[in-house]
């Protein structure tokens, strides 16, 4: 329980003590170059949530980063539990965005900082706004900027891995950029599977081969592909351990 309000408190205090840093970043000199500005914003997320990794007690070790191209990528990870972002956040060095529930959009501050890093907001309800999300995501990628996506649409839990929706490729595809497979392993051990309390674990982080030829690939195939890599990864941990 204890770390479960230390978490809270260290969350929204945060937040609220980020809010000159978040307008700083609003006003980023335009000449930087896209690398640049995107490395600047991320300094704050980054500490943020290694602070927040660090108040659960959990260990991170991060596999693999030397997979990561230059330039804008699609990383392609598995939902395991509600610290995935901030352990991807923290640990992986390359800045990102990433693709979230519209309903985030309307939490304050956190809605703001997710702007600056150019996450998008998809509601899967609307089908028109979902094509625009995925237009203004690929525009974010043939602009320099990285994105993270869940294909999985929701958490398992530590449950058995869901089926990666092929349209979630369609940004990667449309935009032309890598696509990076990302295994994570041990973030529902954190909080999921502990009747909603924090606990430290073990999570392992494994970066896979970036994908950069499967223009040939119809996007169901390609889903297919990609989620088979990240499965076998998870089951080659599992044996390991």
């Amino acid at each position: 329980m204890l770390r479960l309000i230390t978490c809270f408190l260290y969350m929204s205090g945060y937040l609220i003590y980020s809010l000159p840093k978040l307008a700083k970043m609003k006003r980023l000199n335009p000449q930087l170059s896209v690398a640049e500005r995107d490395q600047i914003i991320h300094t704050v997320p980054k500490k943020w949530s290694r602070v927040i990794m660090r108040i659960t007690g959990s260990d991170v070790t991060v596999n693999g980063e030397h997979h990561i191209p230059e330039g804008p990528v699609v990383f392609i990870c598995n939902h395991e539990g509600n610290f995935d972002i901030p352990v991807l956040l923290g640990f992986i060095n390359k800045p990102f965005g990433f693709i979230s529930k519209m309903e985030v959009k309307k939490v304050p501050i956190i809605s703001a900082w997710m702007e600056v890093m150019n996450c998008v907001f998809l509601d899967r309800k609307d089908r028109r706004q979902a094509i625009r999300s995925i237009r203004e995501g690929v525009s974010l990628l043939k602009d320099g900027h990285s994105i993270v996506i869940f294909p999985e649409g929701t958490r398992s839990k530590g449950g058995e891995m869901g089926q990666f929706k092929a349209g979630s490729f369609r940004l990667a595809k449309d935009a032309g950029v890598p696509i990076v497979p990302i295994s994570i392993k041990g973030t529902s051990n954190v909080f999921e599977k502990n009747g909603r309390f924090i606990k430290p674990a073990a999570i392992e982080v494994s970066v896979l081969p970036a994908i950069t030829s499967y223009e040939d690939k119809d996007l169901k195939e390609l889903a297919f592909e990609v989620q088979q890599l990240i499965m076998n990864d998870l089951a080659k941990e599992k044996k390991a351990s």
